[in-house]
């Protein structure tokens, strides 16, 4: 991540984690749904590469998380998570530490996706997996977020969204392959209103896409 994205979420540090008792509550909860889906298919230990303030890795029982931002990972070490202060691109873990690697909302916010799921791949233990949380390009939030960058949001204007077939090429790119695919948040933006069950497989329709995928065998 650059220092402008890095200088950015410093800044507004307190206003995103804000948003996850706001507007963002049942959202959120709909996310960690899904995303527990997938939790009795990962070997541990478990991080959460761009952990941010903790909501997830607190939710998930996440043991360790690292980030960029100094300012957020004050408010994820008062949820109870071990945090270092590091960039997922260049983390500083041996080869092969962990179990199951998170990136949840993430990927759209890197510099170079591409280097860190090169890196994500290198920390896997054998038989590791990494979880990806998307918003993903095509979707309707997708749409919402991509209008709301190009008007200079103060979040998404550092994001970039990808569709399915490019998670899925870079995934290729860097040694994954995809295993599982759960889908959430159909309620379009501005209706939630109400919890939903997540939903095997990929779908367009769908505000929320977690992606469960492993080392390519060789």
């Amino acid at each position: 991540m650059s220092e402008p994205k890095i200088r950015a979420f410093d800044s507004l540090a307190w206003a995103y984690d804000a948003w996850f008792e706001q507007e963002g509550r049942l959202i959120f909860a709909l996310e960690v749904e899904a995303l527990k889906q997938v939790l009795p298919l990962l070997p541990k230990p478990w991080i959460e590469i761009g952990i941010g303030s903790g909501r997830f890795a607190q939710a998930l029982g996440i043991d360790i998380g690292l980030d960029p931002s100094s300012e957020l990972l004050k408010i994820a070490r008062n949820r109870g998570t071990r945090v270092l202060l590091g960039r997922g691109e260049e983390a500083p873990f041996k080869d092969g530490s962990f179990g199951a690697i998170f990136l949840i909302v993430t990927l759209c916010f890197v510099d170079s996706p591409n280097r860190i799921l090169t890196e994500a791949a290198r920390l896997l233990k054998t038989g590791g997996k990494v979880v990806l949380g998307l918003v993903l390009k095509k979707s309707p939030w997708g749409q919402l977020y991509q209008r709301e960058k190009e008007t200079g949001h103060r979040f998404y204007r550092y994001a970039t969204f990808y569709t399915y077939a490019e998670v899925e090429m870079l995934l290729m790119q860097t040694g994954l392959s995809i295993e599982k695919v759960i889908s959430t948040l159909f309620q379009n933006p501005g209706e939630v209103n109400h919890i939903e069950l997540p939903r095997q497989g990929f779908s367009v329709d769908a505000g929320f896409t977690v992606i469960l995928a492993g080392k390519t065998s060789v």
